[in-house]
């Protein structure tokens, strides 16, 4: 499975930005997705996961109220809108994907078999 994350950027604090990631694996709607976020000399932090159906969505509190998680499983692509961008926001995000993660370990970084490469958000004060 290949996982492609995009729309990173540099932003004003405020600002909003939408990250995508789309996935080559045709049965994408069977996997459980996940955003995480990375900043040097720190662990790879859970932002956000959402279930096959979009029934089942979770959150960080750093971030919750301010982004929102979904997926198109037509498009084998799930994204990350994020608004009300802080300067703490500031990291490199990352896609995640795993078939058979259950929901107690959402936020647990090692559960997730595939990861896409990253992409830059840099939110300016």
């Amino acid at each position: 499975v290949q996982l492609q994350a995009s729309g990173g950027g540099l932003v004003q604090a405020g600002g909003s930005l939408r990250l995508s990631c789309a996935a080559s694996e045709r049965s994408f709607g069977r996997w459980v997705m996940g955003w995480f976020r990375q900043t040097p000399g720190k662990e790879r932090e859970f932002v956000a996961a959402i279930d096959r159906s979009s029934l089942a969505i979770r959150y960080a509190e750093s971030v919750k109220g301010r982004f929102t998680i979904s997926r198109d499983n037509a498009k084998d692509s799930v994204f990350l809108q994020m608004s009300d961008l802080k300067p703490e926001d500031t990291a490199v995000y990352y896609c995640a994907a795993d078939r058979s993660i259950i929901l107690s370990q959402w936020r647990n970084v090692h559960e997730y078999d595939y990861w896409g490469q990253g992409t830059q958000v840099t939110v300016s004060s």
